[in-house]
């Protein structure tokens, strides 16, 4: 079919990224950019009726971990699988560059500590093509993909690049090793680098339970490294953070940006150890705000869900002496013995051995225990617990634990929310989503792959936050929809990309909302030495577009590769 244009998308529901309010018309794409919104006259070579359905920017994920998986894989799901169309990994100071031969081991046991991504899997799968980051930049650049994505210069990987040992046993670097590691930033971004990420958190682990490399480094050494980056005159910084000190921690952030002039972000969840320290943290950014300071906070409308079950890393019985007996079988054997009477007098009787204190308050905390159905529920009430349920029906929770672990074929799960639900409600995500100052994030699509699957966060944004949700007020479809297209392009320096608008990037979706569905996780097994993870699909994506070519069908993927590595921050056109 012959046309003015490569696509049309025609008839459709318009929510533009701008935040303005739907609007009926067409979009017509050439050359991998919109050409005209509106009502168009010309045709195109190929044509979406979109009538009754969204047209919809192509959302943007600033917080993902696809660092492995981009170097082995053209697809970067399940993020697009759920409307995403540029991703930007990289964060929370894990990755791999820069990195010498001889450092290999310590960054995959710092990624399969940090992000669960099992070792053999990145053993298997990374390739090892490059040692500084522009070569890493090269290799990721040498294999199409189905969708955009930008990374940044993790922190723990380059503290051991320059410092060695002294780095991976979190020495204090000294100012050469500063100049060393600033230098290398400045160079990285430079090259195409979006940023520079670090971790000050104790969660992050390596998987032989040594802290981040980057756990305790200096103000100096965080600066210095900032200052790499306006030296390059470019660059984002992205920080997580427990915030143990507070104002000690939140005057180091200030610092970052004030001496170096480049924009940061942190991540901000509702603790149950701290369940109003949010407000606090708000409360700084708005200073920052006062002062002209570019600081943002990244949020998200979900509860961090850590998801327990017998083909997971974790299930409510883990540490129990007997099923660490047969943790080791394959999963069909254990579903066997666990599905007679003797293995479940044995289970329920033993108590949980365990001195990890993380693995002890999970495992025994049957309140905070879920049963997750299909399609699930992420805001559930306190009544809906399986501690709250057992009593009900007068029986101990761990004998509903152990029944609902075997429901489905033994692929039943539980959603433990591990953080943004403190108080059983999402009230806290959603005054932290409309405060002017944060942006969504923490998605960590490609990370925690045996225990959480939250790379779904853009369609559940869709269908909770603006159709489903009962027990609270909802957001409005254009809200979000620019808050996860056009806000978080903005928020990372990618200003060509995130509005449906005459110039920008052709990167679109048609969505069927009355139809969007975000189904249970499930596990697959299609990494690198067969390799598990969580996936979660969805139905209603009936199209998704990347630079002006359809990516997805109804959710089903096309020969179409289009996506590219994005060098550096991106002008409006």
């Amino acid at each position: 079919m012959s046309g003015e244009f490569d696509l049309v998308v025609r008839g459709g529901t318009i929510v533009d990224g701008t935040g303005d309010a739907p609007v009926e018309g067409d979009v017509a794409i050439a050359a991998g950019r919109i050409a005209a919104v509106g009502k168009i006259a010309g045709r195109g070579r190929e044509e979406i009726d979109a009538k009754g359905k969204l047209v919809t920017p192509g959302f943007v994920d600033i917080h993902t971990h696809y660092d492995g998986q981009a170097t082995w894989d053209e697809r970067l799901t399940p993020s697009s699988w759920h409307g995403v169309t540029t991703a930007v990994m990289g964060n929370c100071g894990v990755g791999f560059a820069p990195c010498r031969p001889n450092d290999h081991g310590m960054l995959i046991r710092l990624m399969e500590g940090v992000e669960d991504i099992p070792g053999v899997v990145l053993t298997e799968g990374l390739k090892w093509t490059w040692e500084t980051f522009p070569e890493f930049l090269d290799a990721l650049e040498a294999r199409p993909h189905d969708i955009d994505f930008a990374t940044q210069v993790p922190h723990g990987a380059l503290r051991v690049y320059v410092m060695g040992e002294r780095g991976a046993n979190r020495e204090p670097a000294t100012p050469r090793d500063i100049a060393q590691m600033a230098s290398i930033a400045r160079d990285a971004v430079k090259a195409g680098a979006l940023g520079f990420s670090t971790s000050r958190t104790l969660n992050h682990r390596t998987s032989d339970g040594q802290p981040t490399p980057t756990l305790t480094a200096a103000d100096d050494e965080l600066v210095g490294i900032a200052l790499g980056l306006r030296d390059a005159n470019a660059g984002v910084l992205q920080v997580v953070s427990d915030f143990a000190e507070p104002q000690r921690e939140l005057a180091m952030l200030r610092r970052m940006v004030a001496e170096s002039g480049r924009p940061l972000s942190f991540s901000l969840l509702q603790s149950d150890r701290g369940p109003q320290a949010w407000k606090m943290l708000l409360g700084f950014l708005d200073g920052c705000a006062a002062e002209g300071l570019p600081v943002r906070a990244q949020v998200c409308g979900r509860p961090v869900g850590l998801l327990l079950g017998l083909s997971l890393t974790l299930n409510p019985f883990s540490a129990h002496p007997s099923y660490q007996e047969i943790a080791h079988l394959p999963f069909a054997e254990r579903l066997r013995l666990l599905r007679t009477e003797e293995w479940r007098r044995r289970l329920l009787a033993e108590e949980p051995r365990s001195d990890n204190p993380f693995v002890k308050a999970v495992l025994r905390n049957f309140a905070k225990m879920f049963p997750l159905a299909d399609p699930p529920n992420y805001e559930p009430s306190s009544d809906e617990s399986l501690g709250a349920r057992a009593t009900a029906r007068n029986m101990r929770a761990e004998e509903l634990a152990y029944d609902w672990m075997l429901e489905d074929d033994g692929k039943a799960l539980i959603l433990f929310p591990f953080l943004n639900y403190a108080e059983d409600t999402l009230e806290p995500a959603l005054a932290m989503m409309r405060h002017p100052h944060t942006v969504l994030g923490l998605g960590d699509g490609g990370a925690h792959v045996g225990m959480i699957c939250d790379g779904s966060f853009p369609t559940s944004m869709l269908t909770h936050w603006t159709r489903d949700r009962t027990r609270g007020s909802k957001l409005p479809l254009e809200w979000v929809i620019k808050a996860q297209s056009r806000d978080t392009a903005l928020a990372v320096g990618l200003a060509d990309r995130g509005l449906l608008k005459p110039g920008y990037k052709a990167d679109l979706n048609v969505i069927d909302h009355a139809r969007l569905t975000l189904h249970r996780p499930s596990v697959a097994y299609d990494l690198p030495t067969g390799g598990r993870r969580l996936v979660q699909h969805a139905d209603g994506y009936e199209a998704t577009i990347v630079s002006g070519e359809i990516t997805y069908r109804e959710g089903k993927p096309t020969r179409a590769l289009p996506g590219k590595l994005i060098r550096g921050a991106k002008a409006a056109p």
